[in-house]
């Protein structure tokens, strides 16, 4: 067996090489279209995250208030919620099931619906993370925000949260790398990401084994990077000599 990397210089509608591997003249080869699909690829996962870290961290930090019973079994039913039923079920449920349900939703491109999607599911898990991370912290921490005067807010906002963060941050990276490989998904919705790319093109070209190396190849690209651009967040917010395991600070 021989491998044909030319296969990514080809154009996608008459499968013809073309000179330097990128489409001309309106033409898209191979090689334009794997570029494309990592940028799909990318933009979903990123937004994804950004409302999984939003919601997230609102949904942890509400798990952990004092004297707050209903809002917290309200947090607690979130994450239940969300991290019981598979990822795919909810993917289907944001494209199928609340646009029938909210008909204004109609509108919204598949690619908007998957990032809500991907974004609440993995919130759920971030929650998890958030609520251990302030938990951790030694008790002393909530009651010396309250000793100068701090409302619950204020305490979460310049304490405890700061804090939290610093330590949930090796979870977090696991779950943003999770992120991008489970945004693989949203081609059951026909968005246009590398998996599509790579089932579509290696259907076309008969050239599976380069077609799902290359994808592979990005997809490890985009895991190192994640990989070590939280080991620097990481490194350069480190706090010496905290200890990540600790009191009970949630409550």
């Amino acid at each position: 067996m021989t491998w044909d990397w030319q296969v990514f210089c080809q154009d996608t509608i008459e499968q013809q090489a073309v000179a330097g591997c990128f489409g001309k003249n309106g033409d898209i080869t191979y090689l334009d279209w794997l570029l494309s699909a990592w940028g799909w690829t990318v933009s979903v996962s990123l937004l994804s995250l950004l409302i999984a870290l939003v919601v997230g961290s609102i949904i942890g930090t509400l798990r952990t208030l004092p004297d707050r019973p209903w809002v917290v079994r309200l947090g607690n039913a979130w994450v239940e919620f969300f991290r019981n039923i598979p990822l795919l079920v909810h993917i289907f449920l944001w494209y199928h099931v609340i646009p029938a349900i909210f008909p204004a939703l109609k509108s919204l491109p598949g690619f908007v619906l998957v990032v809500f999607a991907l974004g609440f599911f993995t919130s759920a898990r971030i929650a998890e993370q958030v609520r251990s991370g302030i938990q951790a912290l030694p008790r002393g921490q909530r009651y010396a925000g309250m000793a100068v005067g701090f409302t619950t807010f204020q305490t979460y906002r310049y304490v405890l949260l700061p804090m939290a963060f610093r330590i949930i941050i090796p979870p977090l990276t696991s779950e943003t790398m999770n992120i991008f490989k489970n945004s693989s998904v949203a081609f059951a919705v026909s968005v246009a990401e590398l998996t599509m790319f790579a089932m579509q093109a290696q259907e076309e070209t008969a050239r599976g084994v380069e077609v799902y190396l290359a994808v592979t190849g990005l997809y490890i690209v985009s895991a190192f990077a994640i990989n070590r651009i939280m080991a620097f967040i990481e490194k350069r917010l480190r706090v010496p000599g905290m200890v990540a395991a600790g009191g009970a600070g949630g409550h």
